[in-house]
């Protein structure tokens, strides 16, 4: 099995690690802000979408935004010890004065995270280990999410 292991430069790369991520589930304290890294770090449950139907797979994987400015957030602290599940719906960007802009992670619940950043600059990979996901994630056709 392979190891993913991606980097977002872009918007259309952003879209690429936000494919790769959706459904991916965490915890609060899955959350790092460094802000005098400039970073964003989150560890989280990715479903491998590459998995074969009949075998559905999840695999721990890094994400890191870097050049993060500050961070907003909506339903959530990062950081703080909680037992909430929060699944990861989508990945935007929103852009400012190039190449400036917002990174938004939506969640399921309305939950969501803003990254104000620099730039584009996002590095998605695989830890390792892979199990067996009792179920594939679905979803209501007309359901949508919203942006902080």
């Amino acid at each position: 099995m392979e190891l993913l292991k991606l980097a977002a430069l872009d918007a259309d790369d952003l879209t690429v690690v936000s494919a790769h991520l959706q459904d991916a589930i965490l915890r609060a304290d899955d959350l790092a802000y460094l802000p005098g890294e400039r970073r964003f770090a989150l560890a989280l449950r990715r479903f491998d979408w590459t998995a074969p139907a009949d075998a559905p797979r999840r695999r721990l994987t890094g994400v890191h935004f870097e050049r993060v400015l500050s961070v907003r957030t909506r339903g959530i602290a990062p950081g703080r010890a909680s037992e909430a599940v929060l699944s990861l719906l989508a990945v935007t960007f929103e852009p400012g004065d190039a190449p400036s802009g917002t990174i938004t992670l939506i969640f399921s619940g309305e939950v969501a995270i803003r990254l104000d950043v620099e730039c584009i600059e996002v590095r998605l990979k695989d830890l390792g280990p892979v199990w067996e996901a009792e179920t594939r994630p679905g979803h209501a056709e007309d359901a949508a999410a919203s942006p902080a």
